[in-house]
């Protein structure tokens, strides 16, 4: 009997390997899964305000990579992206079908055309109980819109979950950021 989707992803992020390698075997789960282009984990240490795109799964070598070192996230970032603001205010997770129909209470078209370029995404929010965020995960798709199902709804739903202590993780092994 083969297993769901959830059960492979929750057998890589249970497992015993270092949280960088789970993390980066989770999104090479997710990315394909969803017939992404691009699936990128952004990581964040909530009390020191920092974050940074740590890993990437990415259809072919002709897709962006979105990695960066890390950054303060509180200041700009939430002003210039509704996005990353919904998630900072755990706000539920924002599914994308077409960017360039999206309007500016959920969006800034410009600010996602100039640096990241999709045209559909999922920013899945992983936050604690507190409400504390401690990343996004997000699948996307550069050429065309994107509806988003139901069954891609739920796999995600219960998918983010299992991030979050392996985030946990993966930033107590890089110490302060």
């Amino acid at each position: 009997m083969t297993a769901t989707p959830i059960a492979e992803l929750t057998a890589v992020l249970t497992a015993s390997a270092p949280p960088a390698e789970r993390l980066q075997q989770a999104l090479d789960l997710v990315g394909p899964h969803l017939r992404a282009d691009r699936c990128f984990l952004y990581v964040r240490d909530p009390a020191r305000e920092r974050g940074r795109i740590a890993l990437v799964w990415r259809l072919d070598e002709a897709v962006p990579d979105p990695r960066h070192d890390w950054q303060p996230d509180t200041g700009d970032l939430p002003r210039e992206d509704p996005l990353f603001r919904a998630a900072l205010a755990a706000q539920p997770s924002v599914y994308i079908d077409d960017v360039r129909q999206a309007g500016p209470e959920v969006l800034n078209q410009e600010f996602e055309r100039r640096t990241f370029g999709h045209r559909a995404l999922v920013h899945a929010h992983i936050n604690d109980t507190q409400g504390q965020l401690w990343g996004i995960l997000q699948p996307c798709l550069f050429d065309h819109p994107r509806h988003w199902t139901v069954a891609e709804r739920d796999y995600l739903a219960a998918a983010v979950p299992l991030f979050l202590p392996v985030i946990q993780a993966y930033m107590r092994e890089q110490g302060p950021v």
